[in-house]
């Protein structure tokens, strides 16, 4: 257990806070075929769950959309399939200050990228990937519903029954994107 890791978390809350407060941001979304590029921030301790994240990449190439994503993993050393990958970049607890900010170039990196859509599967809400989706300058961004929705970083909010099939969540955001229409570039429009 570490050592007053309550008090730190709360701080390193207050630091996110201070900076999503001086950064104005209007969601964007142009419709699915404007999509060009998906940034997904990832819980990569749910080892299980890489399986899924191969068949959306490949899905998503098909379609000739990029994605990148990055994921958190707790553990000093990344497992075997985590590594030699090009879309997949994990930060690990060794790259979090004393507040688990995050702080490697990969990091600052994901957070500057403007991704046409970043998708959150953080679903146990990990800070470190939580402060990276919110500070994010993703033109649109989908996650999890949350109970807390004025502290939310979501534009897009899916609401699914628990435990959350990764398959499913993921089928579930392409099919509201594609639902999704916009009159005019850059604004969003929901009908």
């Amino acid at each position: 257990m570490e050592l007053f890791r309550r008090q730190r978390l709360k701080i390193g809350s207050w630091i996110l806070s201070g900076k999503i407060n001086g950064k104005k941001r209007k969601p964007s979304y142009s419709g699915i075929t404007g999509i060009r590029n998906i940034g997904i921030i990832w819980d990569a301790e749910k080892t299980g769950d890489f399986p899924a994240l191969s068949r959306f990449h490949l899905q998503m190439q098909e379609r000739k959309i990029n994605v990148k994503i990055l994921g958190y993993y707790p553990e000093p050393e990344l497992p075997d399939q985590y590594t030699a990958i090009r879309y997949l970049s994990c930060i690990r607890r060794n790259e979090l200050n004393y507040f688990y900010i995050p702080r490697s170039t990969e990091t600052d990196v994901f957070i500057n990228t403007k991704f046409d859509v970043l998708i959150d599967i953080n679903f146990n809400r990990v800070f470190p990937l939580l402060y990276i989706t919110s500070l994010s300058n993703s033109l649109f961004r989908v996650g999890l519903f949350t109970s807390e929705k004025d502290s939310s970083p979501f534009d897009l909010m899916m609401e699914m029954k628990t435990p959350v099939s990764i398959d499913s969540y993921l089928e579930q955001i392409i099919r509201y994107l594609e639902m999704i229409k916009s009159d005019s570039p850059g604004h969003l429009v929901n009908q």
